[in-house]
């Protein structure tokens, strides 16, 4: 089956394209403009509307990407390693991502985010100590840090979880988790 190409668009239509794709979404700008790049019959056009979007103030990277920080805190309690790597995947400046990130962050317990994470992820759970064996403990070690959160503070809520906590003296994680980081 032949993959059928977007119809390319021409400037008017390019912004009215841009400003539905706004409608559904914030995005960044770097998001916006690869999104056009493929719709925009002249390249010259990406540009001019981009400008025009920031005129309006229907585009601002600092303004997207401290919202997305602060809904990825408040709705996912995510780490901030992996709000910052989802606002690059975003195409949000490097700089930017961190700065605004470190900000958005600032004065949150990381443990405490890291206990609320285990206890919401594995709620289900009716055992009092969680993790009976060491490769339950490996696996969420592995999913927090997907989810973005240091080792050290990691390995201390794990601790108060396992059933034998004196295994993390020693824990070292699986190589597969350290690649993550």
């Amino acid at each position: 089956m032949a993959e059928r190409k977007p119809r390319l668009l021409e400037p008017d239509a390019l912004w009215n394209y841009a400003l539905k794709l706004l409608g559904g979404r914030a995005h960044s700008t770097g998001e916006l403009r690869e999104k056009l790049r493929r719709r925009a019959a002249q390249a010259g056009a990406i540009d001019e509307v981009l400008a025009r979007l920031k005129e309006h103030g229907y585009l601002n990277d600092q303004k997207f990407a401290e919202s997305f920080a602060a809904a990825r805190l408040a709705n996912d309690k995510l780490g901030r390693m992996r709000v910052v790597r989802d606002l690059r995947q975003r195409r949000v400046a490097p700089a930017l991502a961190e700065r605004t990130v470190h900000t958005v962050y600032q004065g949150v317990n990381e443990e405490a985010l890291i206990e609320d994470w285990v206890r919401r992820k594995y709620r289900l759970a009716s055992r009092e100590s969680l993790f009976q064996e060491d490769k339950e403990m490996a696996a969420a070690y592995r999913k927090l840090l997907r989810a973005g959160f240091p080792s050290g503070p990691i390995v201390k809520v794990l601790k108060r979880f396992a059933k034998n906590p004196d295994l993390l003296e020693t824990f070292e994680p699986p190589e597969e988790a350290l690649e993550t980081e």
